[in-house]
């Protein structure tokens, strides 16, 4: 999209953006000091380093587009508009949390929103994108769903199943791979077959694949793809290579598991997606960015600490979309 302004996709300014990237940033780094502090109880999957995508992609979407997360989600369900305070409140299992502290990191929701879920499954949400995107489009305008997953995923049978079907019956949703080099500890290169963009184009779904570290180039990529979806021409294959900061999960930070060597982690860091959009930005406003973040930030934590945990008299309410309760005694 060369000669395209900030303004032409999507309405999308640079600062907003970079509001976007810092806000999923410094929640991440707050989080995990909550996990340190045993706050947050369990530990989270950071999505330090991989800002880029959540806020790139969702910027492509519209208020009622749907998506679907990973255990690596907080980004993306920000990135979707969901309230930092609420967030916050669910990973420390607050009764103020968007699902009453009883999601949690790695399950947060906000239908309101269209964000259906991360999922601890990996590769679920596919499939879920798919059904979705499907039973939206009989029953009125097309509105778009977005699965994000990792390059594990791309093994995984329910997320070639998705493939299949919303290549079948042209369902409108894009498909967002965020290869960041690792499942868990196992590299792609062995771990995967061929490349990540084939598994896509097998199922005759456009593949594009680009640079997840910046921004912009998320931006412009997820764009077409979105509008192609919504336009009925069928499911859309969008691969971000990208690089995560951080540990899979904050249990790295004690066991210090030693799959990445440190001049691999620093040749990973060395271009960090908050600095490259933080670039296209004045000092100034740059500035003003960041402080109302810190005070976002700050009342996000204060708003999640001073919140009542869940009381266990009410452990068995909202286990049935009906409010149905458990017969007395039921295991």
């Amino acid at each position: 999209m060369a000669g395209t302004t900030w303004e032409q996709v999507a309405g999308v300014t640079p600062a907003a953006l970079y509001r976007t990237v810092r806000l999923i940033r410094r929640f991440e780094e707050r989080a995990i000091e909550l996990v340190r502090s045993g706050d947050i109880v369990g530990g989270i999957h950071p999505y330090i380093g991989q800002e880029a995508i959540a806020a790139g992609v969702c910027a492509a979407l519209r208020p009622d587009d749907l998506i679907t997360s990973t255990h690596r989600g907080h980004g993306h369900v920000l990135a979707k508009g969901a309230d930092p305070a609420r967030m916050m409140a669910e990973l420390t299992g607050r009764v103020t949390g968007l699902n009453r502290g009883r999601g949690g990191s790695m399950h947060a929701a906000d239908l309101s929103l269209g964000v259906l879920g991360a999922n601890g499954i990996v590769g679920a949400g596919g499939a879920i994108a798919a059904g979705a995107a499907w039973a939206a489009s009989r029953l009125g305008p097309p509105r778009v769903a977005v699965s994000f997953f990792g390059d594990g995923a791309v093994n995984q049978g329910v997320l070639l199943e998705a493939f299949n079907l919303a290549a079948l019956w042209r369902v409108p949703v894009v498909f967002v791979c965020e290869n960041n080099g690792y499942a868990t500890t196992l590299t792609v290169a062995d771990a995967v077959a061929g490349g990540i963009c084939d598994r896509a184009a097998a199922f005759g779904i456009p593949a594009v694949s680009v640079d997840g570290m910046d921004p912009q180039t998320v931006l412009e990529a997820a764009a077409p793809l979105v509008a192609a979806a919504r336009a009925g021409c069928g499911p859309q294959f969008l691969e971000c290579h990208t690089y995560r900061f951080d540990a899979h999960h904050t249990w790295e930070h004690k066991a210090r598991p030693r799959y990445r060597s440190a001049e691999a982690v620093a040749a990973g860091r060395s271009r960090d997606p908050v600095d490259i959009q933080g670039a296209r930005l004045d000092a100034a406003d740059r500035l003003a960015v960041d402080n109302e973040i810190e005070r976002v930030i700050a009342e996000a934590v204060a708003f999640a600490l001073i919140s009542a945990a869940p009381s266990p008299v009410d452990a068995t309410e909202h286990l049935y979309a009906t409010g149905l309760r458990p017969r007395p005694g039921a295991s």
